[in-house]
């Protein structure tokens, strides 16, 4: 296995062995041959380990299996981030599939990017379909366009399932924090990563099945209403991305009042609410959404 492969293919999984070889035989047809198979199980017990030691033995992928108790996916994403030795972080869902040729066209789009410029990016993202070919959510503004995370939701309003790679190096300074491995938001990471001036170059391709009506095993089994990851994504959205206003004002002012409704699950009064916003526009705004954030906390507890 090569020591520091071009791609790390990180899947978390568990109680997947029923979907698990949809991947393992998306990759096995890879045409690009320059990565490694990362699987981090996640506490199993429904024969995942057999199953993948197999996979191991025969020896057809460059495969490496972590296991651990069982945390939820930030938990696993954070151990996935820490194991891989690519350059660049793909994920793939446990029961997703990819076209034999994903790995290479990825690798062509990141070379087509001038060698000049590639410090200033952190990754590619391409569209996702379901089994039948349909585009899952919108299509990209352009066949080709060098943009972020947040340009492409405000101004852009792109939604749906989208797949792509991120830098390792780049990544690895984004984990998810400590006080959100119950329940995190990967949207914090990739708006953390956008907010350092990192591109994306975004290719409207599609080159990944998404299992659109499978249920998601790695999610947690608590309220993910009260974890503090809702709470300071919307805060940051308020302290970061005023500038886009114009472009998304129903996106902002939905954060606000979300702010506001999932501060007072977090037992954050109004005072400590108006605390933690860093300039009078955010403020503002969130005082314009505290009615109704409140009115939707309420109905919560209700």
């Amino acid at each position: 296995m090569n020591e520091t492969p071009t791609f790390t293919v990180f899947t978390p999984t568990y109680n997947r062995a029923h979907v698990l070889p949809r991947v393992y035989d998306s990759l096995r047809g890879q045409t690009f041959r320059d990565f490694e198979w990362l699987v981090v199980d996640d506490g199993s017990t429904d024969g995942t380990v057999e199953m993948v030691e197999g996979w191991i033995a025969a020896g057809e992928l460059p495969l490496r299996f972590v296991r651990q108790d069982h945390g939820g996916f930030p938990v696993a994403f954070n151990r996935g981030v820490h194991e891989a030795r690519g350059r660049f972080f793909l994920e793939l869902d446990s029961d997703d599939a990819c076209v034999p040729t994903a790995l290479e066209r990825f690798h062509q789009f990141w070379e087509s990017i001038p060698e000049d410029r590639r410090d200033r990016f952190c990754g590619v993202t391409v569209l996702c379909m379901d089994d039948d070919g349909a585009i899952i959510g919108n299509r990209f503004p352009a066949a080709v366009i060098d943009s972020d995370y947040l340009e492409m939701r405000f101004r852009y309003k792109i939604t749906g399932e989208k797949w792509g790679f991120q830098r390792h190096d780049v990544l690895r300074r984004h984990p998810f924090p400590q006080e959100d491995l119950n329940w995190g938001l990967l949207g914090t990471i990739w708006s953390a990563i956008s907010r350092e001036g990192y591109l994306t170059r975004y290719v409207d391709e599609p080159m990944r099945y998404y299992e659109v009506a499978s249920p998601d095993s790695m999610s947690i089994d608590r309220a993910e209403i009260v974890a503090p990851s809702r709470q300071r994504y919307h805060r940051a959205v308020l302290n970061n991305d005023l500038h886009w206003f114009r472009q998304a004002p129903l996106q902002m002012l939905k954060s606000g009042v979300l702010y506001t409704r999932y501060s007072f699950h977090r037992h954050i009064g109004v005072v400590g609410q108006a605390r933690r916003l860093d300039s009078a526009a955010a403020r503002i705004l969130w005082a314009v959404s505290l009615p109704a954030g409140y009115a939707m906390f309420r109905r919560d507890r209700r």
